[in-house]
């Protein structure tokens, strides 16, 4: 018999699971990973023509830039169209970490929906496995983030960021928003495996043995 079992550590730690593995997955495939310096009209077409400041976007695999004079508008889409063309091994090596742990992240946001009806898997705590699994996710993704700004030296991102860019130094460039929530997700990441201990607790607490003994399929705790 299914027994529904919430609890607010264990509904947190659902929700955060879920959470993260969509704010891994949006930035990973977000092509605001670093921003260019600000370029104008009139760097095309000469002095004397109203310009409009512009930022072109690079990610990992994706970029923006805008197209046309005066109020044109913003083209996105990839620049690779192999992983080989990827504007770096350093990207090529992070999009591998990433993928694999944005991955890993979303498997566990399936499991953790039926670990409100289920809380083990072949006699082991759903929520240590997935503590367990997320702990993963959170390494593979710090390696990622690591690996990703030792590709900054490549041609790719000097075109956008000026000759100054090194590996590590992005020269005229900014970080985008994409690579703050990369980083925010995989901190994130590591609390929600330090959450699934608690969920693990609160579920199996005597409050919910009682209840469970008194035949009720729709426990709720606070």
């Amino acid at each position: 018999m299914c027994q529904v079992i919430v609890t607010c550590r264990s509904m947190l730690w659902t929700l955060l699971s879920i959470i993260v593995a969509f704010a891994e997955l949006i930035a990973f495939m977000s092509p605001d990973w670093l921003l260019g310096f600000p370029r104008s009209d009139s760097d095309a077409n000469g002095a004397g023509v109203d310009s409009v400041e512009s930022r072109p976007s690079l990610g990992l695999y994706s970029r923006c830039v805008r197209i046309g004079t005066r109020g044109g508008g913003v083209s996105c889409g990839p620049y690779a169209g192999t992983f080989a063309e990827v504007a770096s091994g350093f990207w090529q090596a992070a999009m591998l970490f990433l993928a694999a742990g944005t991955l890993v992240l979303g498997c566990v946001a399936c499991i953790s929906i039926f670990s409100l009806c289920f809380q083990s898997i072949l006699k082991k705590s759903i929520f240590n496995i997935c503590g367990l699994l997320q702990a993963i996710a959170g390494l593979l993704l710090m390696v990622g983030l690591m690996l990703y700004p030792a590709g900054w030296g490549s041609e790719k991102v000097i075109s956008y960021c000026g000759p100054e860019a090194s590996p590590f130094r992005p020269a005229r460039c900014s970080l985008g928003w994409a690579f703050y929530a990369a980083i925010g997700g995989t901190l994130t990441t590591f609390l929600c495996a330090v959450l699934s201990a608690q969920a693990e607790i609160a579920t199996s607490s005597d409050k919910v043995q009682e209840e469970i003994e008194e035949g009720k399929s729709l426990i709720c705790l606070l």
